[in-house]
């Protein structure tokens, strides 16, 4: 009876499938075969070897990370470090910027790096300062600056006793009034707010001291200035000007277009004389001719200027009677004695 039975159950197991019964199932493999190529690829080990590498690095303090921000809060901003604990940076040590805003300046996704103030802050979390590893970075800019004598604009946010005070890669820096500008500044009220190109001339991590000056890049700029003004004056032009200073071998003497030039002491006068002082004085108004420009140097002569204003020679009045006069017959011949 069994055997019967179990031989039954065979044949019903074996009968052939209706054409409802063979629709539904390959609909079933389709509905499959399309569950399988949508489905997410396996993942691996190696799809976290970077993040399972980071986990086993030991975190000290002092150390500078590099995180992703993945979220801005009132009093703090929250990174990813890929490792197994996130980082934190407290709202004061973001920025030595007073007027830093960290709504503003900070967004999610973000990629800052910090240095490592505590390993953890009893919450799981470490603790860092974007703050400190800038002014560690700056400084390693600032040591470059000096070394490269690179110039940068500054702006004056304040004016202190013998000098003026200006932000340069968020650190305050020091300039002199003696290198504020080309010359010595009297009033330094006047650059208050000013923008100025500097260079920087101590960078000292250690004591904490930035000096900067901006009396080269000043002067760098008059003598620019000046080469442009010397390329557009003509040799041969004669101008007025003014004896500024006496030497053993010439006068210096500012003319009239604001530019400075020298007469030779050969070229003072058409006389042999001893020193220019023997004819000339500061302050004395006198007349000159440009003879050069080479070398961006003004080359004045104030003996040019007589030769030109020298009367004509006199010449021979020819008649066709044959008579030849001159300028002293013509004299004498109205003369009675």
């Amino acid at each position: 009876m069994t055997d019967k039975m179990t031989y039954g159950a065979e044949m019903e197991e074996s009968k052939p499938m209706g054409t409802e019964e063979v629709l539904e199932t390959r609909e079933n493999e389709a509905e499959a075969i399309e569950l399988a190529q949508t489905a997410e690829p396996t993942e691996s080990m190696d799809d976290y070897a970077a993040e399972l590498e980071a986990s086993f690095k030991k975190v000290r303090e002092g150390d500078i990370l590099t995180g992703t921000v993945i979220g801005v809060f009132e009093s703090h901003v929250l990174l990813d470090l890929k490792y197994y604990a996130e980082g934190v940076i407290e709202k004061e040590n973001l920025s030595n910027d007073p007027d830093f805003n960290m709504k503003e300046e900070i967004h999610v996704g973000d990629e800052i790096t910090a240095t490592v103030l505590k390993t953890d802050d009893g919450e799981g979390n470490i603790v860092l300062s974007m703050k400190e590893a800038n002014d560690k970075m700056a400084w390693d800019r600032l040591r470059t600056m000096l070394e490269e004598r690179t110039v940068v604009p500054v702006k004056i946010t304040e004016i202190v006793n013998s000098g003026a005070i200006a932000q340069i890669e968020g650190m305050r820096g020091f300039i002199p009034a003696s290198r504020l500008d080309a010359v010595y500044v009297e009033n330094l009220e006047d650059f208050l707010g000013r923008t100025i190109d500097v260079t920087v001339i101590t960078a000292d991590e250690e004591h904490n001291k930035l000096v900067l000056s901006g009396r080269e890049a000043a002067r760098e700029k008059l003598q620019e200035e000046k080469k442009r003004r010397i390329a557009k004056c003509e040799v041969g032009v004669i101008m007025d000007g003014t004896v500024d200073s006496i030497k053993p071998y010439g006068a210096f003497i500012s003319l009239e277009n604001g530019l400075s030039g020298l007469v030779h002491i050969s070229q003072i006068s058409s006389k042999r004389i001893p020193h220019p002082s023997a004819v000339l004085k500061e302050g004395q108004k006198v007349t000159v001719k440009i003879i050069s420009t080479a070398d961006n140097k003004i080359s004045l002569s104030m003996k040019a200027v007589e030769a030109n204003e020298a009367p004509e020679e006199e010449v021979f009045n020819y008649h066709e009677s044959g008579e030849a006069t001159t300028g002293l017959g013509e004299l004498f011949k109205n003369l009675k004695l």
